[in-house]
């Protein structure tokens, strides 16, 4: 999957109080060593920076890499932006005292390996404070839909059941083997706006996992039927008779390592 694609940017603006969220339970102190995985065009980064904190982003995507060197250099913002995958991080062992991960490593393809590789990289007594998702709502409904008419013309086989980075016990068994004692779970919500549910679909449509579905399903004259049923289930979801909102339900992880 490449990152890069479409408009990126418009989503994570939309993720930025998310972003905050997460920054705030991270608790970061001045001078402490952050690395934010997966970090897009660098929200958490910027914001662990203006707190004082010696701040590493990790992405896979260049492009938006470069977007994030010109936020930060914008803000005068002295931080470092490197090339990598959550499963391959370019940092040495104990690196971070606080790892980040803002709806960044839930995409990652090998949980367990992203796990051994976040572990590896923060340091004891540190702690790793990333948001995921809940298993629900319209957004989830709408995407599944979009996914779903790219399985069956590309016919591709069933996929495995993903990781669920949302449950406690579930990130208990992934970083505990690797002295994580401590996690804690605060739910979170956010509110995606936009003037109509048409306008919030043809807005998503610059979303690189929507460009990427999209050069699949329009030569074979599948995406407007697909745009209309993701249009249906947004209607129906809709909180505000006026325009339109709904809101995603989320999580945020924090685990503690122990020092010894």
């Amino acid at each position: 999957m490449d990152w890069g694609l479409g408009e990126y940017e418009r989503t994570a603006a939309q993720l930025a109080p998310a972003a905050r969220v997460v920054v705030d339970h991270a608790a970061i102190g001045a001078g402490e060593r952050v690395v934010d995985v997966g970090c897009g065009t660098g929200n958490a980064t910027l914001l662990a920076a203006e707190r004082g904190a010696l701040v590493t982003g990790v992405d896979p995507a260049p492009r938006l890499l470069e977007v994030a060197r010109g936020r930060a250099a914008a803000a005068a913002l002295d931080t470092t932006f490197v090339l990598g995958e959550a499963a391959q991080l370019p940092l040495g062992d104990g690196e971070a005292d606080v790892l980040l991960s803002v709806f960044g490593v839930i995409f990652a393809p090998d949980a367990a390996a992203a796990g051994r590789e976040m572990a590896r990289v923060t340091a004891p007594g540190g702690r790793i404070v990333l948001s995921a998702w809940l298993a629900e709502g319209a957004i989830r409904e709408a995407v599944g839909v979009a996914r779903a008419a790219v399985a069956r013309v590309l016919d591709l086989p069933p996929e495995p059941p993903p990781f669920a980075w949302h449950d406690r016990d579930a990130l208990a068994g992934l970083l505990g083997a690797h002295g994580f004692g401590t996690i804690d779970v605060h739910e979170e919500r956010l509110a995606f706006t936009a003037a109509s549910a048409t306008e919030f679909v043809d807005d998503g449509e610059r979303h690189p996992l929507a460009v990427a579905g999209s050069a699949v399903l329009q030569p074979r004259g599948e995406g407007a039927a697909v745009r209309e049923r993701m249009i249906a289930i947004y209607e129906r979801a809709n909180e505000d008779p006026a325009a339109f909102r709904v809101t995603s339900r989320y999580v945020v992880m924090v685990a503690r390592r122990d020092r010894a």
